[in-house]
């Protein structure tokens, strides 16, 4: 029987080898990982993880083939093949700060599989590194072998949060980098026939270690540059009175160019968009390429820009000041459907606010109070950290209240702010919500998810992005 481990329980490790574990019967999965809170969540009912169908798969395997455990060494000495799935923040000090990925976790998983393994092992990088890790990684479990041999592959994660279940079972693609010797080849075609026990042969792309890592890069960078592209449009949209929509759909419609990834918004978040292009840029740098470089450098400030544009347009609207205004923020999360909020535009917005001394009212039917005010108080890169190494009581943000409730956000507010287009808030008693605001009442669409219409009907002030503005508005322009 082939026996997996995934060293990491996160939103890439628990989900993938559930889903391996669904599809490959004959294979023993085990995911391990040192947090002892996270392992007994995904031993509960209650897994750690919000993801649309995630908690289905998780039942049928449980305790089947597939396991969840804090053995990290006895999963990982008994293993065939090891994937990786460790944190690689962005470098807070030392060469390459604020760009670069930090390796130290990768560093002692290779260490740790060295240490225990006592026979020959494939070990898989499955989360985002920089190109060259795997050389790196190679070096390590080389040194430090005692004769045992070690093969590495990558083979990069493509998920979207929200409907990762989804991408696994249909993935667009499934990419396996590795060495071209007899043996790297060797590997690769063992990972491949555990994909291909559901993934049609077409859908497996094989590739050189080099090229895998940076295709995975170069992937997330051309998705955030699109969000960049159409939410710099949005600014222009504004200006002039064309409608973002409207352009974005014409702009979609070219074959060429297609329809995703062009809806603007109050500006992209993730996990990984943000820390990629940053890796990207530093890779650049480091192979003499600065104006490539600063190419990669205006998606992240495009983005930045869009998040200080919206705080900028919400507080000239309102009088040039939210000072002890109640403005209610309707989602936290970075998208719909996912509890994540890392790197969610919504911290940015709520710093924003905070900074001009608002009082926030926040609700997100999936991101838990502690995980708001944690997000808030937390340094930039600090996120991305295994949890026992965040702050384990995060200050408490005293401007800020979270309800479990659109309607008790939204009570006795001046303004409101949509940052998260989950359905339900297009569905809202807007006008409920207008009888129980402060007038003038605002409503910020940072998501295009209202009917901006039916709500000035209503006599709602509304700012929606990239759309003509509202006469009031038109008097207040934003401050830059």
């Amino acid at each position: 029987m082939v026996k997996i481990c995934c060293i990491g329980a996160g939103y890439v490790g628990g989900p993938t080898m559930a889903v391996i574990a669904l599809k490959c019967p004959s294979i023993e999965v085990a995911v391990v990982d040192i947090s002892k809170s996270r392992i007994a969540a995904w031993n509960s009912d209650q897994l750690p993880i919000y993801e649309p169908g995630l908690d289905g798969v998780v039942n049928q395997c449980r305790g089947k083939n597939l396991f969840f455990s804090t053995d990290v060494e006895k999963h990982v000495s008994e293993a065939d093949i090891v994937f990786v799935s460790v944190n690689t923040p962005t470098k807070t000090q030392g060469l390459g700060a604020g760009k670069a990925a930090d390796l130290t976790y990768w560093e002692s998983a290779a260490r740790m599989i060295a240490d225990v393994s006592k026979s020959d092992k494939i070990v898989v990088e499955k989360s985002t590194v920089p190109v060259k890790t795997a050389e790196a990684i190679e070096k390590i479990l080389t040194h430090n072998s005692k004769g045992i041999k070690f093969q590495i592959l990558s083979n990069p994660e493509f998920l979207a949060e929200g409907t990762a279940i989804q991408d696994l079972f249909k993935p667009d693609r499934v990419l396996i980098g590795g060495r071209e010797t007899p043996e790297g080849q060797k590997a690769i075609q063992a990972l491949k026939d555990v994909y291909s026990q559901w993934v049609p042969e077409e859908r497996i792309l094989t590739t050189n270690l080099w090229s895998a890592e940076l295709s995975k890069l170069a992937a997330n960078a051309f998705l955030a540059q699109r969000i960049s592209s159409v939410n710099a449009m949005s600014a222009l949209c504004e200006a002039t009175g064309a409608n973002v929509q409207q352009v974005s759909y014409s702009v979609g419609t070219d074959s060429r160019i297609g329809p995703k990834f062009l809806n603007a918004s109050v500006g992209f978040g993730g996990s990984c968009f943000q820390k990629d292009i940053l890796n990207l840029v530093y890779i650049c740098e480091c192979n003499g390429l600065p104006e490539v470089a600063e190419y990669w450098k205006q998606v992240i400030k495009i983005n930045d820009y869009q998040k200080s544009r919206f705080v900028n347009r919400v507080v000239s609207s309102m009088f040039n000041t939210v000072s002890n205004k109640k403005i209610a923020i309707l989602g936290f999360a970075f998208k719909k459907d996912t509890g994540d909020t890392r790197e969610t535009p919504a911290i940015d917005v709520c710093q924003g606010l905070l900074g001009d001394k608002a009082n926030l009212s926040i609700y997100d039917p999936q991101v838990t109070e502690d995980q708001i005010q944690r997000d808030l108080s937390m340094n930039k890169f600090d996120w991305d950290h295994p949890i026992h190494l965040q702050p384990t009581s995060p200050t408490t943000v005293k401007k800020v209240s979270v309800v479990w409730d659109a309607y008790e956000a939204t009570k006795d507010a001046h303004g409101l702010c949509i940052l998260t287009e989950w359905d339900e808030f297009k569905t809202l008693d807007y006008q409920k919500i207008f009888d129980n605001m402060q007038k003038p009442a605002f409503v910020f669409d940072g998501r295009n998810v209202v009917d901006a219409d039916k709500l000035r009907e209503i006599g709602f002030i509304v700012y929606s992005i990239g759309k003509p503005l509202d006469p009031w508005l038109k008097d207040m322009p934003a401050v830059a």
